[in-house]
């Protein structure tokens, strides 16, 4: 809970370190902190080596690249302090945001997203390659409706418009002036709700299945009756009692 408490406290203070009027008036105690969570993250990285059994199976993790990508950057910026590595520098303070993906060593229901995402990515990679493939012909038609005026001045813009319309983000910035180009458009859009649904109810299929497959009596534990543990757990983390 202690490391969750301090993961959270370094995500803030890197953002507010980005706000410049902040920043002039902590400068100091922004540097502090950093290093400070900086020397924490290090330990906990030395301590999760010494205590697995194959480290480097972890160093080359996600989990372990993520964790590394968390303590690097202050390091690294030892070496570009000074004025025509500015830029340079600003980019390895960006990457200590990346320590936000360190909060998935406390999500235990993460293996629920990452087996339904796995499941689903064929699925999706199809329907993907379909609506690349109609927002090729909507964009094409489109150019050829309008007549390259109005914003559609080619092909590409064209398509872009169609990606800004059939998923309903609508910018505004090229619109449609004929009526045929109306109508096309307001067929996208209503297209456009039904793409959106698919991805989504494959995923929630893949996570249902996901539930349902996992191994009986790895959900509550029988002798403290808690929850959350992970999917191949033998012992509750709780009272140690066999699950």
């Amino acid at each position: 809970m202690a490391l969750l408490v301090i993961i959270i406290l370094s995500i803030i203070v890197v953002m507010l370190d980005s706000i410049k009027s902040i920043n002039r008036q902590y400068s100091h105690l922004f540097d502090v902190l950093e290093w400070t969570f900086t020397i924490l993250f290090t330990l906990e990285y030395i301590l999760r080596l010494i205590s697995i059994q194959k480290p480097w199976r972890y160093v080359f993790s996600f989990l372990g690249i993520i964790d590394l990508l968390a303590i690097i950057p202050s390091y690294l910026s030892i070496f570009f302090s000074g004025a025509q590595s500015l830029l340079v520098f600003r980019a390895l303070r960006f990457l200590r945001v990346f320590r936000i993906f360190k909060l998935t060593h406390f999500l235990s229901e993460m293996q629920f997203l990452k087996t339904a995402i796995v499941g689903s990515l064929k699925k999706i990679s199809i329907f993907m390659l379909v609506v690349l493939s109609l927002v090729i012909i909507l964009g094409s038609v489109m150019y050829l409706v309008e007549g390259g005026k109005n914003g559609f001045d080619s092909i590409p813009d064209s398509i872009y418009w169609a990606i800004v319309t059939i998923t309903t983000v609508g910018y505004g910035d090229i619109s449609p002036v004929t009526s045929l180009g109306k109508f096309i458009a307001s067929v996208i859009m209503l297209l456009g709700y039904g793409i959106i649904a698919v991805p989504t109810g494959i995923i929630t299929t893949q996570m249902a299945l996901a539930v349902r497959n996992r191994k009986i009596g790895h959900e509550t534990c029988s002798g403290c009756g808690k929850e959350g543990h992970d999917h191949d757990a033998v012992f509750c983390k709780y009272c140690g009692t066999i699950l």
